[in-house]
């Protein structure tokens, strides 16, 4: 890798835990939905139930561990797949008014299953289909979807450029948006840093439902989402290796 560059995460949603659902939660959450999309059509394709036969293939596509696969574990009311990052905000207007928590999931494996298990009512997104990858060599930066695989991403750069790279791990089928969230540990920090020191944009949906930048986030903000506040802490407790912050459009 004889030249350094920059790539970034598109979208990293940044959602947290509601409270406990209703016996009647998952229909009327459903009905929200409807209401929120002026042509339910545009998402409908994008929900999916139990009732579904899509539902189960769609839970299991990104589960590693199989103990998270067992009967016993808690499954989720919906799995909403958006393929846009605008289908996502109505989604979070309803899991709030239905006190359903909402679990992400950002395309790639999560071995402890915290992105699909929950011990109370909770909803899926999925970011899987939010993967598109803009490689810019001239002035290398890149623009990536949060749920696009650390491999996925490696392919896209390698694709435009010999010589450009990526700091980030070397698991291929981890995704972008809990790679960044977590740090990005890589093979190459001592000279390169971890994935989230090239980040130097992002899009987020905030738990207001509000899409963001960089600049209408603010850098406190920016800051926590690149794991500032887990790296820093995990560094000044004397970890080793590169200390870091954490989210997405890189540079090098």
């Amino acid at each position: 890798m004889k030249s350094s560059t920059t790539f970034t995460t598109l979208i990293l949603l940044t959602i947290t835990s509601f409270s406990r659902a209703s016996s009647s939660s998952t229909e009327n959450f459903l009905e929200c939905l409807s209401k929120q999309f002026i042509k339910y059509s545009s998402i409908s394709n994008d929900v999916h139930t139990p009732i579904n036969s899509s539902y189960s293939s769609i839970l299991k596509f990104s589960i590693q561990n199989l103990r998270f696969a067992t009967n016993s574990t808690p499954k989720p009311q919906v799995i909403i797949t958006p393929e846009h990052e605008s289908q996502i905000p109505p989604v979070i207007y309803c899991a709030k008014k239905n006190d359903l928590q909402i679990r992400t999931r950002s395309g790639g494996h999560d071995f402890e299953g915290l992105s699909y298990v929950s011990q109370v009512p909770f909803v899926i997104i999925d970011l899987f289909k939010l993967s598109d990858t803009r490689v810019d060599v001239a002035i290398k930066t890149a623009w990536v979807g949060a749920g696009a695989t650390i491999g996925s991403l490696y392919y896209r750069i390698a694709e435009k450029s010999p010589v450009l790279g990526f700091p980030s791990g070397n698991c291929a089928t981890v995704g972008l948006g809990g790679q960044i969230s977590g740090g990005g540990i890589g093979l190459m920090p001592r000279k390169y840093g971890l994935a989230v020191d090239t980040v130097v944009d992002a899009r987020i949906v905030d738990v207001n439902s509000r899409i963001l930048d960089r600049k209408s986030m603010g850098e406190d903000l920016f800051w926590a989402i690149r794991s500032g506040g887990f790296w820093r802490n995990h560094c000044m407790e004397g970890a080793t290796g590169g200390c870091s912050e954490n989210s997405h459009c890189f540079q090098y």
